[in-house]
């Protein structure tokens, strides 16, 4: 099977790996995976590799995965091309709750598109209490930090 690669403008190949089922490849701006989907490095919250290959998983929840015997220098270029997209990566404890990270993406060479609260384990990220808890600790860092 053959992948089709659909690149935005300035998008260059760094490297790319056989897939079961075509290519998987890593631009400077975004990870193709062999069905045509492209995942800007922004967007990924995690990717994790074992002998079988990547599983990718989405800041908006979405999960991949790509079999692939000899991933090639895939696992460094998008662990490089991931972090490069993190301009804050903070902890911050919450009364008496455990806490939540905060992290502030943005596309290489672009603006800060956001924040993402990721809570501990076992807290509600739908609790009001929780969330409110969460809003005032991301207002003090984003003050911090100037973001």
């Amino acid at each position: 099977m053959r992948t089709s690669l659909k690149t935005e403008r300035g998008e260059r190949v760094l490297t790319f790996a056989a897939s079961a089922d075509g290519h998987v490849v890593a631009t400077n701006l975004a990870l193709h995976l062999s069905d045509g989907t492209r995942v800007p490095y922004e967007e990924i919250d995690r990717a994790s590799w074992d002998e079988t290959g990547v599983s990718v998983l989405t800041t908006g929840g979405e999960r991949h995965v790509e079999h692939i015997a000899e991933p090639r220098l895939l696992p460094e270029t998008v662990r490089e091309r991931v972090n490069s997209t993190i301009v804050v990566n903070k902890h911050v404890s919450l009364p008496g709750r455990g806490g939540v990270r905060l992290v502030a993406r943005r596309p290489p060479g672009g603006e800060v598109l956001g924040w993402t609260l990721v809570f501990d384990d076992g807290l509600d990220p739908t609790d009001p209490g929780l969330r409110a808890q969460a809003e005032q600790a991301l207002e003090g860092v984003r003050r911090s930090m100037g973001v």
